[in-house]
């Protein structure tokens, strides 16, 4: 049941030589802005678009990382620092890093 959110973990730790244990990453806020976004993202699949802005707000709220519900992305993406925004066009790949204050997607 935890095997993908370990392995996820994994990933940024190898990314990262900061943390110091797993549960350290669990406090980033990139780990929260993905988390939040993934529940976002179902919610705009969903067409409940009402929903996975509010999502969206309350994260970019508590993370100051902006990722549009309608972004496709793929597994382990790392964003390690805030201040990044992730837009509705952005079409993220697997194993991902990204830096604090990178904007992608546009229209």
């Amino acid at each position: 049941m935890f095997e993908p959110l370990i392995s996820y973990l994994d990933s940024v730790r190898a990314r990262d030589p900061a943390p110091r244990s797993r549960w350290e990453i669990m406090l980033y806020p990139g780990v929260w802005a993905l988390g939040f976004h993934r529940v976002a993202h179902w919610l705009f699949e969903a067409k409940m678009y009402f929903l996975a802005r509010f999502v969206n707000h309350f994260s970019r709220l508590l993370t100051a990382i902006d990722i549009h519900p309608g972004a496709t992305i793929g597994k382990n993406l790392f964003i390690d620092h805030g201040f990044t925004v992730i837009g509705e066009t952005a079409e993220i790949g697997d194993n991902v890093t990204i830096y604090q204050c990178v904007t992608l997607g546009g229209t």
